[in-house]
């Protein structure tokens, strides 16, 4: 039976960019995002752009938030980033309009093949698209698709594609009814 060998474990054609932008963006993500003692979205939503996020107007950056790679990161206008929130951006995540990404949500970019006796390292992108809300301790994979104001309810896993105006909950989650919105 073959076993995994993580000595063999190969990350080489991996490049999220230069060692230098990312050493910087190391310390800046460290005492300006992930420290809790810095609540102003307005200098977060500079240094994201600074390193080439894109940031429309009306984000709302919340204390102790992570992100891998700001180059990697768009986020649309008047979406709400919220408190310990985890962009583990290895491959782009795209936020649409009027998004709620809530406490200690995690997008997750990358994950491992458990396949290969390697061990290798997958990425892929998460799109959220306009009104979608994130709830507080989800998780949201690799090549997920959340269409148009639909919810991932609070600690659920979603991986694929969820439905607009549906709500989803579980491990892993599962559509359990549509999403309705009033005036």
């Amino acid at each position: 039976m073959i076993k995994t060998d993580l000595s063999k474990y190969d990350n080489s054609w991996y490049q999220p960019g230069g060692f230098i932008k990312r050493t910087l963006w190391y310390y800046i993500n460290v005492l300006f995002f992930i420290n809790p003692l810095n609540p102003s979205s307005l200098i977060k939503k500079i240094l994201l752009r600074l390193f080439g996020a894109k940031i429309e107007k009306g984000v709302v950056i919340k204390p102790g938030v992570n992100i891998k790679y700001p180059w990697k990161l768009v986020i649309k206008e008047n979406t709400w980033i919220g408190e310990k929130v985890w962009i583990d951006n290895l491959d782009s995540v795209i936020i649409g309009k009027n998004c709620c990404i809530s406490q200690g949500a995690l997008l997750l970019c990358g994950n491992h093949n458990y396949k290969k006796s390697t061990f290798d390292l997958m990425t892929g992108p998460i799109t959220l698209e306009d009104g979608v809300w994130i709830g507080a301790q989800s998780t949201v994979t690799l090549n997920t698709i959340c269409k148009s104001h639909s919810v991932l309810a609070t600690q659920s896993v979603i991986s694929g594609i969820m439905e607009p105006y549906s709500i989803y909950q579980g491990l892993p989650a599962i559509k359990i009814r549509n999403r309705e919105i009033i005036a």
